[in-house]
């Protein structure tokens, strides 16, 4: 398995951004591929956005044209940024190594006024 350290989250005002970061201990994170995922109380975890070792993205539909996944290889990390927030977009986020069937502890994100 991977170790996974996710920062980033916290309390912002609906419209506002956040950029979330996951690092992972992984040697050989360019041939991994890489998710984002939420979840909220009484809720089942939902997929939120995804990158593939080759660049290639996919987003759930509500969050497209807002947020945004990419890599830095060189530094292990993934990272989504989130912009046009929405309360509806408040959870626990996680990052989910798709490759290894990792997941990381969860950074909360709150939009509220």
């Amino acid at each position: 398995q991977v170790q996974l350290v996710e920062s980033g989250g916290g309390l912002v005002q609906p419209g506002g951004s956040l950029r979330l970061s996951c690092t992972a201990s992984e040697s050989f994170f360019s041939n991994l591929a890489m998710n984002w995922h939420r979840q909220v109380p009484g809720k089942q975890r939902e997929f939120v956005a995804g990158i593939t070792s080759g660049g290639t993205t996919n987003y759930r539909s509500s969050v497209k044209g807002r947020f945004t996944i990419s890599r830095d290889n060189t530094k292990s990390t993934v990272y989504l940024q989130m912009n046009s927030l929405k309360p509806e977009d408040t959870g626990v986020y996680y990052c989910y190594c798709a490759s290894r069937g990792s997941w990381g502890q969860g950074t909360q994100v709150t939009v509220s006024s």
